[in-house]
């Protein structure tokens, strides 16, 4: 490895850097602490922690002794938290004080604790000292550092981790387990059609083996890459810890907003690698806010985890990328562990069109089938978006639900991978993703299952049903709206905000809501979602074949009701 292993951008000092042998030591350290407090090979160890050098070394941690790490997204409430932890049997968490981001400070350890009452199981709290301040502590919790005054503040600042508490205790040298490439090296939750979460299952070898392959990128020696993903998510698993790590390579991990202080100019970062709603957002500030710094290192331009329309795509490259980086569209998922589709790498010069990912990745061989599960061979034509052959980073299976993997991925078009997307592939054969073909939402880039909402919303006495829908957004890509059957109360809408927000995330909560009496739904009371989709998108005049509606009457309620809404909204 060459120098640096990574800037951490935080809330302290702003580049504090890490090199390989400071991040060996911090893993190897750890992992010792790990073995002593009693984990083992093949145990799961949650993380819910923020995007901090200490996250990294856990997960390292843990790949190094061989126990299967699962992430938790930080912004996850403690009821959300407590399912996963439940779900992985996990005896472990991993988690610090507070996190920090965008000025604000977020007690993580509350939530934790919250959670593990939930957890019976949980036989260890692992504590690091994120901030300065102190939280109560528990009889499950280790602290990891202890803060004695000046002495470990300083590291704090600089963004150092000392290990004055159990960490101390250790080697600096931890013998790492021998793995099989198919054992679990992580878990990874995401939302499903239903109402729990997935934890699904990636292997040690065969991920490793995608990751590794960097030529999306055209990442060179000595580069230095900044994906600013989260690292409960899996692009901050794969192409923030373990892609440009394999490879000896420099890169930055991310603990802010998308408008905090640009760190291209002060990083020098050459690859810049992020979602269309950081993109869309920074956008709106105009041309200035990005112009006043210096970009001229940036070579490559990414954009992953939603569609990116066109403006945002052409302002991208034109404005950020001064049009001389190329913009690499990606699509792939949290069930394939890493780039599937992307413009990159092609032949010299291929053209890039905007908003587009167009070609398969080394190994990748899409089809497209139709409602009828024909495969669809021509060209300019759309269908749902299917893999024919395995590859290396593809998710294994659901833990302890392997019924479930494959009735969600691999019954719906026997022999193919069913990726639950929709794709046009056009005259060129280049490839378009065009949204989900399930109950999925995509907000900023989380996905988030329309049944999980429905399943919190559902359990207030107020409500007797529920349809959770989304709709587009011009930041977050895609928003949600939900509609109501009966209710009693006038602050029904505040009411269920605050009950998503305390279940599931603050992200999760709803942007609009409207309540009515009754919901479309066919004769066999299926809720009609498409008829729902057309109305807040605008498009009543398109609502398509309708006979099989019970209640005519109610939908032309809801469209008043829309309307009603929406005027409401530009009150205000």
């Amino acid at each position: 490895m060459h120098g640096d292993c990574g800037f951490w951008e935080g809330h302290f000092l702003r580049e504090p850097s890490f090199c390989s042998l400071e991040l060996l030591e911090l893993t190897c350290r750890l992992g010792n602490t790990l073995k002593r407090q009693g984990v083992k090979q093949g145990d799961r160890v949650t993380i819910y922690m923020p995007p901090c050098p200490l996250a990294v070394a856990s997960m390292l941690a843990c790949a190094h002794i061989g126990a299967v790490h699962a992430v938790v997204f930080a912004g996850f409430s403690a009821e959300s938290l407590a399912d996963r932890i439940r779900d992985a049997q996990s005896e472990t968490v991993i988690t610090v004080n507070q996190g920090l981001r965008g000025g604000k400070i977020i007690e993580l350890k509350k939530t934790v604790d919250q959670a593990v009452k939930q957890c019976p199981g949980v036989k260890r709290v692992l504590v690091s000292m994120r901030t300065t301040s102190k939280v109560p502590m528990t009889a499950l919790d280790v602290p990891l550092e202890e803060v004695r005054g000046c002495p470990a503040i300083l590291p704090l600042l600089l963004g150092k981790v000392l290990a004055l508490g159990e960490m101390m205790k250790e080697d600096a040298y931890c013998e790492p387990a021998v793995m099989d490439s198919e054992d679990m090296l992580f878990l990874l939750y995401t939302s499903g059609s239903t109402g729990k979460p997935k934890g699904l299952v990636h292997s040690q070898g065969k991920h490793m083996l995608l990751v590794a392959l960097q030529y999306v990128f055209d990442y060179q020696d000595r580069d230095i890459f900044g994906c600013v993903a989260d690292i409960g998510w899996i692009t901050g698993h794969t192409y923030v810890v373990y892609g440009p790590l394999c490879n000896g390579g420099t890169t930055v991990l991310f603990e802010s907003t998308p408008v905090y202080p640009n760190p291209v100019e002060r990083l020098r970062i050459n690859q810049f690698y992020g979602a269309p709603t950081a993109i869309r957002l920074l956008l709106r500030y105009g041309n200035e806010w990005v112009k006043k710094y210096d970009r001229s290192s940036l070579k490559m331009l990414g954009s992953v985890g939603e569609p990116i329309n066109k403006e945002a795509w052409e302002w991208y490259f034109r404005v950020v990328g001064e049009t001389r980086c190329p913009v690499v569209d990606t699509w792939w998922q949290t069930e394939t562990g890493g780039i599937c589709i992307s413009p990159r790498p092609s032949n010299p010069g291929a053209e890039i069109l905007p908003g587009m990912a167009m070609r398969p990745f080394f190994g990748i061989s899409p089809s497209l089938l139709d409602d009828k599960g024909n495969v669809l061979l021509e060209n300019d034509v759309s269908g749902a978006l299917c893999i024919s052959q395995a590859w290396p980073g593809m998710a294994r299976t659901i833990y302890n639900d392997p019924k479930r993997f494959l009735k969600t991925y691999l019954t719906s078009y026997p022999g193919f991978f069913f990726t639950g997307d929709g794709v046009y592939r056009t005259s060129e054969g280049y490839y378009q993703l065009t949204g989900r073909l399930d109950d999925i939402i995509s907000i900023s880039g989380h996905r988030l299952g329309t049944a999980e909402v429905e399943n919190v919303v559902n359990h207030h006495v107020a409500v007797a049903e529920s349809a959770v829908i989304g709709y587009p957004h011009e930041i977050k890509g895609e928003g949600k709206m939900l509609s109501f059957l009966d209710y009693t109360q006038e602050n029904l809408a505040a009411e269920l905000q605050e009950l998503i927000s305390k279940k599931i995330a603050k992200y999760a909560a709803p942007d609009y809501v409207q309540v009515t009496h009754r919901l479309p739904k066919t004769r066999s009371g299926k809720i009609m979602r498409r008829v729902l989709r057309k109305i807040v998108e605008d498009k009543a005049s398109e609502l398509g074949d309708l006979t099989t509606l019970d209640d005519h009457e109610a939908v032309q309620q809801i469209i008043e009701g829309h309307k009603h809404l929406v005027e409401r909204q530009k009150g205000h």
